[in-house]
């Protein structure tokens, strides 16, 4: 049983516990013996922090087009309302760093991309007009009440023209205007039956590698114009932002790589991953954007022997600072951070599943943060955090949000993945140092962190339909609680 011997006085504790139709009710908690039969949160296969790990660092969200455009069906009081709860030092969420796109993703209205004339190599033309009237509108008004936000960029496809599909997607499908002859590029020109095309709906077991087949070409194009045009445009994105008002520290080359989309994308190989980052990317930043961190990513593969041939091609652990992991990244980023000690390892995206944001999905969500908490993450990115009705994207997927309005009556309200972040978000705080993980044992998941100040926090989630007792220790007293079946739990000790 996890004892926290660091906290000087265990003065007061409290249990903050949420159950689908009645969120977010709070108790008193007092110590006692344990009577009875509890389970132990922390005594068989609870974790210690492995070594090279660091304090927590921050809790993020992405600014997406379609979040603005839900945000402005609300009236002004209500666009504020939420924003401070997501955003202010005092609030619920308490982000503070945000994901951004360069070029259109697939929660923007339409693609769009910020360099749109062909071998314009000098980026004469290169500009964020776009950006200035959406996403960097979103972001002023998330400034408002956390103007201490910090942000990284990745882009999900680069400009059609430096690509050699001279497109934004990567598969066709009816939601774009790619010839379906265009797919056979994916396993090098004369496969296309070989495609499957509902990989990217979710269809099938997931448990399996993913992607099923790897592409076996770079849809960038590898010539050294190209290459080093496109390091230069992070490099201006990241210039153009700072004049805005908005301070991008980090980087990440490429949204999911091993995603074969029929929106935006962009499959590199593991050569033309190396490439960019170590020869052209790491370079332009050092050079011309000195502070900015480069991380690998989003790896959203579970072939842990593929990312290792990235990672260990030479000097590329030497121009990067961290890996960013996202969907089944996961599978893989216990063992990516055993072997490579010393980075930082992130979520970069929470799942987003089917726009049904129901308890269900809130109990997925949950169950993401443990997984990526307790095996090495320091940072943690929520996808979308307001859409409308099934939160539908341009392309036709239905996806989850923490806030969903109703674009007939103009009301919103907080989904359940809202109090599932809320309940690690809220109490978890920038340096907290992680004390133990106790993975899914008897269908509980749990985790402690202490936090700078000395509050010692458990995070705890009943997947059963029944209730749970547990206990665990802190400074020699015991804690039993209660966990109603289905429920998100937090307890904080002073």
């Amino acid at each position: 049983m996890i004892t926290a011997g660091i906290l000087l006085a265990a003065v007061a504790a409290t249990h903050f516990a949420s159950v689908e139709g009645d969120e977010w009710k709070s108790s008193p908690l007092q110590s006692e013996n344990v009577s009875g039969t509890a389970l132990e949160l922390f005594a068989t296969d609870g974790k210690t922090p492995r070594a090279g790990s660091v304090p927590w660092c921050a809790w993020g969200t992405t600014f997406n087009e379609l979040d603005l455009d839900a945000l402005r069906m609300l009236t002004p009081a209500e666009q504020n309302e939420i924003l401070k709860k997501l955003f202010a030092p005092k609030g619920e969420l308490r982000f503070t760093r945000g994901r951004l796109t360069m070029n259109a993703n697939d929660y923007s209205r339409e693609w769009y991309s910020c360099s749109e004339t062909e071998g314009d190599f000098e980026l004469k033309h290169f500009n964020i007009e776009h950006d200035k009237e959406n996403q960097i509108a979103l972001i002023k008004m998330a400034q408002k009440f956390q103007p201490k936000l910090t942000f990284w960029v990745s882009p999900w496809s680069p400009p059609a023209w430096m690509k050699i599909n001279k497109d934004y997607c990567v598969l066709s499908s009816r939601f774009n205007n790619q010839p379906k002859e265009k797919d056979a590029l994916l396993y090098g020109g004369g496969e296309s039956d070989a495609v499957d095309p509902n990989e990217m709906w979710l269809q099938g077991d997931r448990r399996k590698p993913f992607p099923r087949r790897l592409a076996t070409q770079n849809y960038f194009i590898q010539e050294p114009e190209y290459l080093q045009a496109y390091a230069d445009m992070f490099v201006r994105f990241i210039e153009l932002y700072r004049k805005e008002g908005v301070p991008i520290d980090m980087v990440m080359y490429q949204n999911e790589a091993y995603s074969y989309t029929p929106y935006p994308g962009c499959p590199w190989t593991a050569e033309g991953t190396v490439r960019f980052n170590r020869d052209y990317l790491a370079p332009a930043l050092k050079a011309r954007a000195p502070g900015v961190k480069l991380y690998l990513g989003t790896f959203n593969t579970n072939r842990k022997s593929y990312i290792e041939q990235i990672f260990d091609a030479p000097g590329m652990l030497d121009v990067i600072d961290g890996f960013g992991f996202q969907w089944e990244g996961r599978d893989v980023m216990e063992a990516i951070t055993d072997k490579y000690p010393g980075k930082h390892r992130i979520c970069s995206e929470s799942e987003c599943g089917n726009g049904r944001m129901d308890w269900k999905a809130g109990e997925h969500t949950s169950w993401l943060i443990f997984q990526n908490l307790g095996n090495g993450a320091d940072e943690w990115y929520n996808w979308n955090f307001i859409l409308c009705d099934m939160g539908r994207s341009r392309w036709g997927w239905n996806q989850n949000a923490l806030i969903r309005v109703d674009s007939k009556t103009k009301e919103f309200s907080y989904r359940p993945e809202y109090f599932a972040v809320r309940h690690f978000a809220q109490f978890i705080k920038p340096g907290a140092v992680q004390l133990a993980y106790s993975p899914w044992r008897d269908s509980t998941e749990a985790l402690c962190y202490r936090n700078p100040d000395g509050e010692i926090v458990v995070v705890a989630t009943n997947w059963a339909n029944g209730e749970k007792r547990v206990s665990f220790a802190v400074e020699g007293k015991t804690y039993v609680v209660n966990l109603k079946p289905h429920s998100f739990n937090t307890v904080t000790i002073r």
